[in-house]
Order: C-alpha cells, then sequence, then structure tokens
C-alpha cells in the first residue's frame, strides 16, 4: 500500500492535498482494500459549508456503507463529478482520480492536527498489532 509523503493523514483513513488555500480530499489506499469495491458515492453540493469531523458523504461498497467524517472545515468549492458514473475511481486511484471533495479551508491550524505519511503508517500498523491480540 502506498501512503504519499505530500498529504497531510487523519484517523478515519481520509486524506488532504492542500494547494494554497484550498485542500482536495480522499480516502486513503488502506481505506479502500478495507472497504472492497466501491458501488456508490453520496458527495455534497458544491457551496456547501463542512465542518472539521462532520459528516459530509459516505462511500457504499459491496462489504459496507462508510461515512466520511470532513478532515477540515471550510466550503466544499468541488465535487468529484466522476465518481457519480465510476464509483470504483475509489479503488482504482484513491490518491488521484479518486479525490472526493475539495474544500476552502477556513482554518489551515486545523492541518496541524492531521499526521504525516511515517505517523499514517505506524497508526495502521499498531491497530493491526491490536487485531491480532483479540
Amino acid at each position: 500500500m502506498e501512503y504519499p509523503d505530500d498529504l497531510y493523514y487523519n484517523r478515519n483513513h481520509l486524506w488532504v492535498r492542500v494547494q494554497g488555500t484550498r485542500g482536495t480530499v480522499g480516502v486513503t489506499d488502506y481505506a479502500q482494500r478495507e472497504m472492497g469495491e466501491v458501488l456508490f458515492v453520496d458527495l455534497p453540493e458544491e457551496g456547501s459549508q463542512v465542518e472539521k469531523n462532520d459528516v459530509f458523504g459516505s462511500l457504499e461498497s459491496s462489504k459496507t456503507v462508510a461515512e466520511l467524517h470532513s478532515p477540515v472545515s471550510g466550503e466544499i468549492v468541488s465535487i468529484n463529478k466522476d465518481l457519480e458514473e465510476e464509483p470504483s475511481l475509489v479503488n482504482d486511484d484513491p490518491y488521484g482520480n479518486g479525490w472526493l471533495i475539495v474544500v476552502e479551508i477556513d482554518d489551515p491550524n486545523e492541518l496541524e492536527e492531521m499526521i504525516n505519511a511515517a505517523d499514517y503508517e505506524e497508526m495502521l500498523e499498531q491497530e493491526e498489532e491490536k487485531d491480532e491480540e483479540e
């Protein structure tokens, strides 16, 4: 699994790629693998406001329905309309064409609460160790 170094990650398995004052949000490679094939993506309207940790949409796969909790607060300025016709882009290219939304970030300090790729991988290893112990 890959975790690009130029992204911010959170414990809900979402990433943010910052470009100026905007952040593109998507799910991690780990999340899409755990979910299985994504069959449906429910995203908000462009122009909607989202608060950090609030639900902004969901992904439905052959295994589960997962709520998406925003890693940052701000206005949703773009949604990935390609996912309506091709939700499997989330699986095929989670860090590229499988992105979910673009947010005009209200408070860049919220990014400081996120983690880098190395810390995200370490978190996953700890979760796997905990699962093995149970």
